[in-house]
């Protein structure tokens, strides 16, 4: 009897300083952690990579379309081909929006407030300075504008990430990026200012 239990008491401690396979173990514990945080770091890498080139490639096409030869279907197939060498499957919506003068931006077309609503409803006169027959909450007219005009260049851009973490949803989700640039257009021609149409609300 006595003999039984100190053989069991023999194994027993045997087994508890026991240590192999206690690195495997470990590895199956840690290893599921580590490659979580190394494609959150690729992940990251792609994502500030991306947008460093993005902006550097939306500065330099937004300089070149301010010239008299400036061409916008160039100057937008360079921030495409740009970004699709980081990511080849990122869709690249391009826009540009125009205004007479840096004074100009966010602003609204003038009217009478009557009502002093902050909008221009219930028959309040306005002037269609930008000449599209509706009044605009932004005077900013779509396109790369004329001589001298400001335009803000706007590019965004979504893609899927390269290293999305698997087993967990929307981690992999499209990821979104955008950038903004403001030029001046280069006085090659005379500017051609605002009209002075005017028009009611409804």
């Amino acid at each position: 009897m006595m003999l039984g239990i100190f053989r069991s008491g023999i194994r027993l401690r045997a087994l508890r300083e026991d240590r192999s396979g206690a690195a495997l173990m470990e590895f199956g514990l840690v290893a599921p952690v580590f490659l979580f945080l190394l494609l959150a770091l690729f992940d990251l890498g792609q994502w500030m990579y991306a947008r460093s080139v993005l902006d550097g490639a939306v500065q330099t096409a937004a300089r070149t379309s301010a010239l008299e030869s400036g061409d916008t279907v160039q100057a937008d197939a360079h921030v495409s081909s740009m970004i699709k060498r980081i990511t080849p499957d990122a869709n690249v919506v391009a826009s540009r929006v125009s205004y007479y003068d840096f004074a100009d931006l966010d602003r609204a077309e003038k009217w009478n407030d009557e009502d002093n609503s902050g909008d221009c409803n219930d028959g309040e006169a306005f002037t269609d300075e930008n000449g599209n027959g509706t009044w605009d909450a932004d005077i900013g007219v779509s396109g790369n504008g004329g001589a001298g005009d400001v335009v803000i260049y706007t590019v965004e851009v979504t893609y899927e990430p390269s290293f999305a973490m698997p087993l967990l949803p929307h981690v992999g989700d499209t990821r979104k990026l955008t950038s903004t640039a403001i030029k001046k257009n280069q006085p090659f021609a005379t500017q051609t200012g605002y009209t002075a149409e005017a028009g009611t609300c409804d």
